[in-house]
């Protein structure tokens, strides 16, 4: 694959991830392109820019590691990896078919160069946690990243985790909150309310960054501004929208969990060419 850490390029490559989610989904009349859509410019810019990582050397001892925590959203990592080298293209349409390699939620299995399975809520922020202090006691300079959904972050497993975090000073971990503000049965707000974000993971010990999380200088600078900070794990509250770039799916709660019809399909590309 060929790394660049030019806006405009990795928005080309974004476009092309969205186009990916479409038509897997679409083809697979069911997954979740909502929350796959919304986290698109976070997966693409770790990938192309930010994580040292070799397609051709999938378990490389340097490597950094990302976890997608919210692994109903595999649509999104299914795009990227496919693109950065790891998996067939063609294949993506297969998601969620008996047997295909990309199953409804990531599974190392079938997909080894996967750091880990997942789809249990909640449970993404320690393992990657457990990464990154196992990399201290290494004298690795690797770092870990997680992705985490917003209503995800509702579990108090995640809050666990935060306390630990802070307490054993894993500045070699960063996570990425996907503040799309919608979950599964509607609005974050509605149903258990987030607020104050920042200030709880402020108050667990945490550097916060809150940034447009489609933004992709924005995400660059935090990702580097993490990367500077030590002496405490970094969060990176990304305001995202739910369905990005397809205008009907936009903060429309419908689509957490529901796949474009043919219709809809047509209409997504048109808008994403």
């Amino acid at each position: 694959m060929q790394k660049t850490s030019n806006p405009a390029e990795l928005a080309g490559i974004c476009r092309q991830i969205r186009r990916h989610i479409i038509t897997m989904t679409g083809a697979a009349k069911s997954g979740h392109p909502g929350g796959s859509l919304s986290a698109v410019e976070i997966l693409v810019t770790l990938y192309w820019d930010v994580l040292r990582h070799d397609p051709a050397q999938p378990r490389w001892p340097e490597r950094d590691r990302f976890v997608l925590s919210k692994g109903h959203a595999a649509p999104v990592l299914y795009g990227v990896l496919a693109e950065c080298g790891y998996t067939p293209v063609e294949s993506l349409n297969t998601l969620r078919k008996l047997g295909s390699i990309y199953q409804g939620h990531p599974d190392v299995r079938f997909i080894p160069a996967l750091e880990a399975s997942t789809g249990s809520l909640g449970e993404g922020l320690s393992v990657v946690l457990g990464m990154g202090l196992a990399a201290k006691l290494d004298n690795s300079p690797t770092r870990s990243y997680v992705v985490l959904g917003d209503g995800e972050i509702q579990e108090g497993q995640i809050w666990e985790a935060a306390m630990f975090g802070a307490f054993h000073k894993a500045d070699n971990v960063c996570a990425i909150v996907d503040y799309n503000r919608i979950q599964l049965d509607g609005f974050t707000k509605d149903i258990l309310d987030l607020e104050p974000l920042a200030a709880k993971w402020q108050s667990f010990g945490w550097h916060v960054i809150e940034l447009d999380g489609h933004d992709i200088a924005a995400l660059q600078a935090a990702f580097a501004e993490a990367a500077a900070t030590k002496g405490k794990p970094t969060v990176l509250i990304a305001h995202t929208v739910k369905g990005k770039g397809v205008s009907f799916m936009e903060n429309n709660p419908k689509y957490h969990g529901v796949a474009p019809n043919a219709e809809e399909i047509e209409l997504a590309l048109k808008e994403l060419a």
